[in-house]
């Protein structure tokens, strides 16, 4: 396991970073990590779980909406002592090693999700719960190892990079999952028109279930060059003492915040808009599902076009980072989605924006609806500001935070951007369970958007 020497840090000497492979390999985390967000909370097993593993899917929108509640309270509470942890501690790389076999045996066990199965609800639930909490975890470690990779006129463009590197991943396990795993319940075929590998059953969801095992080996692979190449912190001093010192500063750090009122601002601006943009991601697919009927391969090539949005917006948008300033960058990706979500309300099977349209046909082609069309168009846009907003995010936070505290910032910032996570799942899950409607859980979302765009504005950078 390679580490940054001490005498490249000491005062004085001149800043050196570490060779290109180094760099790759950091990006390929969010490669290693994205199957995650991609297969399990977004396109795949989320709607699988809500319209054949619950009962119905209000009733499986809000069951999910209350699971990633406590899973984002738990990381909200833990990120910045653990970040904290690390700063005094040194290294970033067993926190990651930790946190990512945490992922990879919570994903491995959705295996065990079987359709209509309402007895394996609570330790499926429990499952993603321990996932989200590992992905989540692992890569507040791996963020806050960017500084010392590239030069700070570059880190824009390295965020972007990765972000793009990751939504690339998810679209490659998409295509991986519709074309060769996942097939139609009804014709047996895949999106390729082929049948299942491995012989896996449609008529039991096994396609779906799939993309557990699937993220975990996924993880384990990707992930190695990072530990291979990429260089760590050295050792500061033994966990105890490190857990001590960390503790301290933290407190130190969250004292000052309010004579640090950019960042505070900041941390704030994120705490809202990540909730929103967060609870967008979880609960689009589960929405299309419900809205239209959309079982995984129409879910799944959703996702595919939103991933290649997502790709473009996050590659341009660490481009204009670097040009612009992150702030700029954030603003206007926040603007787009506060108008793609309020479209989106407005569609449903037969209806766009008011206008009545004829709804989609039983065994009609893919996508042949104008609603569905709608659809699309608007969740593309959502992708291509999704990606800047969380990558530029990252960078405005490095420009703002203390250099020498950047993993207990990085903790800060996952705080903020988890210690309401659970306010917007459980707020979609609430008024879902209570209307009967997901167009009415899901409205709940033009409010967060609106409020973080407000407070990015006293954001000075």
């Amino acid at each position: 396991m390679t580490t940054i020497a001490p005498d490249a840090r000491m005062a004085g000497a001149p800043r050196t970073y570490p060779p290109r492979a180094a760099v790759v390999s950091w990006i390929f985390f969010d490669w290693a990590a994205q199957p995650y967000f991609t297969l399990i909370t977004t396109f795949v097993f989320a709607p699988y779980f809500a319209t054949s593993v619950a009962s119905n899917p209000a009733t499986g929108q809000s069951l999910w909406g209350f699971a990633m509640a406590a899973a984002g309270l738990a990381i909200a509470l833990m990120s910045p002592v653990l970040g904290a942890i690390a700063d005094a501690s040194g290294r970033r790389k067993p926190w990651i090693a930790g946190f990512g076999a945490v992922l990879v045996l919570a994903s491995c066990t959705l295996w065990i999700g079987k359709p209509g199965d309402q007895a394996i609800i609570p330790p499926l639930l429990t499952a993603v719960a321990l996932a989200s909490v590992g992905a989540e975890f692992a890569t507040v470690f791996n963020n806050a190892m960017m500084p010392t990779l590239v030069p700070p006129e570059r880190i824009g463009r390295l965020s972007g990079t990765g972000w793009a590197t990751g939504y690339i991943g998810g679209i490659v396990s998409l295509i991986i999952v519709l074309g060769f795993l996942a097939a139609n319940p009804e014709t047996g075929r895949t999106l390729l028109g082929l049948t299942p590998l491995f012989g896996l059953d449609p008529a039991s969801h096994q396609g779906d279930r799939i993309v557990g095992p699937l993220t975990a080996v996924w993880f384990v692979i990707f992930v190695m060059p990072l530990f291979l190449f990429t260089p760590d912190y050295p050792a500061k001093r033994p966990l105890r003492e490190a857990l001590h010192e960390g503790l301290s500063e933290l407190k130190q750090s969250i004292r000052s915040l309010p004579r640090q009122k950019s960042l505070a601002a900041f941390l704030l601006a994120n705490m809202i808009y990540t909730d929103g943009l967060v609870s967008l991601f979880a609960f689009g697919g589960i929405y299309a599902a419900g809205t239209f009927g959309w079982h995984t391969i129409q879910i799944g090539t959703f996702g595919i076009m939103l991933a290649i949005t997502g790709t473009v917006g996050a590659w341009v948008g660490g481009k204009l980072d670097d040009r612009l300033g992150p702030k700029r960058v954030i603003a206007g990706s926040m603007l787009l989605l506060l108008l793609s979500v309020a479209a989106i309300l407005l569609v449903d099977k037969d209806s766009v924006l008011f206008v009545k349209v004829t709804p989609p046909m039983p065994g009609a082609p893919l996508f042949s609806s104008a609603a569905e069309r709608a659809y699309l168009v608007l969740g593309c846009l959502i992708g291509a500001a999704g990606g800047p907003l969380q990558a530029a995010s990252r960078t405005l936070l490095i420009r703002l935070a203390p250099k020498d505290r950047i993993a207990q910032y990085f903790g800060l910032f996952a705080l903020t951007g988890k210690v309401t996570s659970f306010i917007g799942p459980l707020l979609i899950g609430v008024i879902t369970a209570a209307t009967a409607s997901q167009k009415a859980g899901m409205a709940v979302l033009v409010v967060f958007f609106v409020a973080g765009l407000g407070l990015l504005m006293r954001v000075k950078e």
